[in-house]
């Protein structure tokens, strides 16, 4: 059976399926049609349900919930993952006072990051969406005053001679407890069941070869990882890529829903009848 499938080009992504997508675990008769696109496009997709299988992000899932199921494995969830703000003029770092009228620049209006901005700086509401790549180089350039920046993108900003506001990772996880839900994967409802549950597997399955491998995709890895040096990748790695991507399991249950009562309690996203994970 062949199927659509959207993943970004991050190092934690091509990780996480590189043994899948290029055969390197049995796939029990799946095969995929591949498209790499930042998480953003890839949660328009979803909203249009062009992808049967796709990451995206879990602000985004709550506008695609009710096509959409949320399996088990290839998620990104953790402590000491999330977003960070940051600022380009050192005036700005004091997280307590970040003036009202500032220009933010953010990966997309659906991603999770916003979603965050939004619990911790509510305020903060001229923003300007961009590719998640493009926010250094804005600040940089002083087209925006603030960037939400995610990914690899968190290792690089100091080089840069850019601040950090605040982790809004960091915040939520002070709020709640909970790890930070950033993006999970979702296949379509309408798949019959045990297909959905063999892409679960498979996906698992692709996620304990790389573990068990972690050098086996490198070359894939890099294929898709832009400049990115390998130190770096494997810094990516290490951070979005755990024990929740093999299988959420409760603890990360509980972490997704908290998320989406606190959006629901706050008027932020549509509310569903459906459930949000497969059974």
């Amino acid at each position: 059976m062949r199927l659509t499938l959207g993943f970004s080009p991050c190092p934690n992504d091509t990780f996480i399926f590189d043994a899948l997508i290029h055969h390197k675990i049995d796939t029990e008769g799946l095969d995929f049609e591949v498209y790499y696109e930042d998480v953003e496009t890839l949660n328009q997709k979803a909203f249009k349900g062009e992808l049967d299988v796709t990451k995206l992000s879990y602000h985004a899932y709550a506008y695609a919930v009710e096509n959409y199921v949320l399996l088990n494995a290839g998620s990104a969830l953790g402590f000491g993952v999330g977003p960070l703000l940051i600022c380009k003029r050192p005036e700005l770092m004091d997280s307590s006072s970040v003036p009202e009228n500032l220009l933010v620049g953010i990966p997309g209006k659906y991603t999770t990051a916003n979603f965050l901005l939004g619990l911790a700086y509510p305020h903060l509401v001229n923003k300007q969406e961009m590719v998640f790549s493009a926010v250094e180089q804005a600040l940089l350039d002083e087209r925006i005053d603030l960037g939400l920046i995610i990914h690899e993108n968190r290792f690089t900003y100091q080089d840069k001679g850019l601040h950090k506001i605040m982790d809004l990772g960091d915040y939520w996880e002070r709020t709640t407890g909970a790890p930070i839900p950033l993006g999970g994967i979702v296949a379509k409802r309408q798949l019959p069941e045990e297909i959905l549950h063999r892409i679960d597997r498979v996906i698992r399955k692709s996620v304990e070869y790389a573990f068990a491998n972690p050098k086996s995709g490198l070359d894939f890895i890099r294929l898709h990882a832009q400049e990115m040096s390998e130190a770096v990748m494997y810094k990516h790695i290490e951070l979005y890529v755990n024990r929740y991507s093999l299988s959420l399991g409760d603890e990360g249950k509980t972490a997704i829903r908290t998320l989406f009562d606190k959006a629901w309690g706050m008027g932020l996203i549509p509310q569903t009848n459906q459930g949000l994970f497969l059974s």
